[in-house]
């Protein structure tokens, strides 16, 4: 081991083959880790919900059951992945199993690494724009049990969150033993994340592009970590699909039978009116997941017992939730993933409700705040799939009975509904977009899909589900030194220096005595001396003159050319401010003379350092303005 980190040690830092090296290492631990992190959870699952409580939740097609025997389907109903019926079902037991699972979670997360509380991928966020890609080693082991913890047990939330954890953490991990610098470990923390996104949810592509976007709340990317992401991503999916059953390999999450397209351009005006409910569900669904964060935030109780007490809610909430349509099991999706829904509704013989998918989406919004929001752990994209899915399929039936010639696959909307509702709440379109289309299983729905995650990506700008995301990189302190030099690389010395008729020239022969009485009455810092052609051969400033205060014998024997530094560091109207900002650190000095282009001796004016820093200031300042006439605003979540 530790002559292959050598070995990577000695590596060329610039080269390409580096990253092909690092991205396959940490396609293959986020892999692994992925394939950890499933079996886990469904032990978890295996014992506290279908041993203790009798509770059977439903599962996507390619989930599978690593612990029971499930009854033969066929191959369409082969998605749901759920037992036939819930006889010994144990209601107020689930309740119960819930709340010791919040418990649980609670004291690992609180007692052994506190910031590994909610949904994770903010965290990972946060640690690159914010702690130099840096991650505690203990926080992806914490994350990973309490995760699976969480929703092994019936919580609502998502794998997305605990498996980008993972995944960045040992990316940062990597980058912190080989000694990288904060750059090159912000890409591996990027790359990680990325590369268990792509495995969890069987999305490869999907997962490279979503490190790039996730960071940002704006139309940005992180261009750096795509490639790399790219590679670790497409590892780590081969890693954890290589480990499945062989019927279960490579195959999209929902089942590769979901085959629905779009038979007319006129069935976007349908899917643009729900994009507009979707960006309404959005927003309702960062209000109240800050929400209830605050009002558990605000609790006189330890943080290690908010977890249960969320987890018990979540519970009730379920329950209730499945008295009211009458022991309905599709009504349990408010609890655990509630992909099972999701898969019956994409089924073709679908008996789901638009009243149900509301109402599950709507209290799925509830649980999932419940859940994630009182500390519990687990990520926010599953849950916001379903309630995506659920808006979406509610909504494409209403059309359907209203224009059945138009919309003719109701089912189909549920897809786009996927994608278009997390699209305008995580700030990520293009990932989005891509995820589900991979995880479904084709790209006969990419326009309508394209079109409504850029509705409600432009529609919900105001607000975001990720509060760690900054708006583009210039905001970003991971690229602040960056977008200093392009900034000052824009503006020229021409446009900030101070002409010479403001300056006060001393020529060659002028004695020290003159130049003592000259400083007393003078304010300049830096004087020129110039020949008697008034060409440029030295300067000096106020600090050179003060040796020789106290010797007045020589005032009237030495002059200018004695006190000045005739190796004179110089810079043209053509410069720009970052050249001068390099020649202002590399001599120290605070005023830099400005001389012609054609002749170096010819003295035009002079540039201060404070003159650049006015520059750099006055162009921020612009695209503050640019950024709040555009309706930009900043907050958590991104409230006004």
């Amino acid at each position: 081991m530790n002559h292959l980190l050598s070995a990577l040690q000695r590596f060329e830092l610039r080269s390409t083959g580096k990253w092909f090296l690092l991205s396959a290492i940490i396609g293959v631990v986020a892999g692994v880790g992925a394939i950890g992190f499933h079996v886990i959870g469904q032990a978890v699952q295996f014992t506290a919900l279908h041993q203790v409580a009798g509770f059977h939740a439903g599962e996507a097609a390619a989930e599978g059951a690593l612990f029971e025997q499930l009854p033969a389907q066929s191959d369409g109903e082969a998605a749901a992945v759920e037992a036939a019926d819930h006889d010994g079902f144990q209601p107020w037991l689930l309740v119960a199993v819930m709340a010791g699972g919040g418990l649980a979670s609670g004291l690992l997360v609180y007692t052994f690494a506190p910031e590994a509380e909610g949904h994770g991928t903010d965290a990972a966020i946060d640690a690159f724009h914010n702690k130099r890609g840096e991650i505690r080693g203990r926080i992806p082991v914490i994350k990973t049990i309490a995760s699976a913890i969480t929703l092994g047990t019936g919580g609502s939330a998502g794998r997305e969150g605990p498996i980008a954890q993972i995944g960045a953490g040992f990316g940062s991990f990597l980058g912190g033993l080989l000694n990288l610098p904060a750059r090159d470990r912000r890409i591996m923390l990027a790359a990680g994340m990325g590369a268990g996104v792509g495995a969890i949810f069987r999305a490869p592509l999907a997962g490279a592009v979503f490190a790039g976007e996730i960071l940002y709340r704006d139309a940005d990317i992180e261009s750096d970590a795509i490639v790399p992401a790219a590679i670790s991503s497409a590892v780590a999916y081969s890693v954890f699909c290589l480990w499945l059953p062989p019927s279960l390999r490579f195959v999209p999450l929902f089942g590769a039978d979901i085959q629905y397209g779009i038979d007319s351009p006129l069935e976007l005006l349908p899917y643009g009116a729900m994009a507009i409910f979707l960006a309404l569900a959005g927003v309702l669904y960062i209000k109240t997941f800050y929400g209830v964060h605050a009002l558990f935030k605000k609790m006189p109780i330890a943080p290690h017992v908010r977890p249960m007490i969320g987890a018990a809610l979540t519970g009730l909430v379920g329950i209730g939730l499945w008295m009211a349509f009458d022991h309905d099991r599709d009504a349990l999706a408010v609890l655990g993933s509630g992909y099972g829904l999701l898969q019956k509704l994409f089924g073709p013989d679908s008996s789901v409700g638009p009243l149900l998918l509301i109402t599950v989406a709507l209290v799925k919004i509830l649980t999932t705040s419940l859940t994630i929001s009182s500390g519990g752990s687990g990520g926010v994209f599953g849950p916001s799939m379903v309630i995506g899915g659920c808006l979406g399929g509610a909504i494409g039936m209403v059309f359907h009975e209203l224009w059945p010639g138009l919309v003719s696959h109701p089912q189909a909307f549920a897809i786009v509904g996927m994608a278009g509702f997390f699209s305008g709440c995580a700030r990520a379109p293009l990932s989005t977009v891509l995820m589900v289309s991979e995880m479904t299983g084709g790209y006969s729905l990419l326009l309508p899909t394209l079109w409504v995650s850029t509705l409600t990506f432009l529609l919900g700008r105001r607000w975001t589900l990720y509060i760690k995301q900054v708006p583009t990189r210039l905001d970003s302190p991971a690229h602040r030194g960056d977008f200093f030099v392009d900034v000052l690389e824009g503006i020229k010395v021409d446009n900030v220096f101070k002409r010479a008729p403001s300056l006060k020239l001393i020529h060659e022969g002028t004695t020290l005595d003159d130049i003592v009485h000259m400083l007393a009455e003078s304010t300049q810092r830096y004087f020129p001396v110039v020949d008697a052609s008034g060409k440029l051969v030295g300067i000096f400033s106020e600090e050179n003159v003060r040796s020789y205060l106290y010797d007045d014998t020589i005032w009237q024997i030495a002059n200018a050319r004695d006190v000045m530094n005739g190796n004179v560091v110089t810079v043209t109207p053509e410069d720009d401010l970052n050249t001068a900002l390099g020649k202002f650190t590399a001599t120290n000095v605070d005023e830099l003379p400005v001389v012609a282009v054609d002749d170096y001796q010819h003295l035009i004016g002079i540039i201060t350092r404070k003159d650049v820093i006015a520059a750099y200031n006055l162009r921020r300042l612009e695209h503050e303005k640019m950024r709040r006439a555009a309706g930009i605003e900043r907050g958590p979540g991104g409230q006004v």
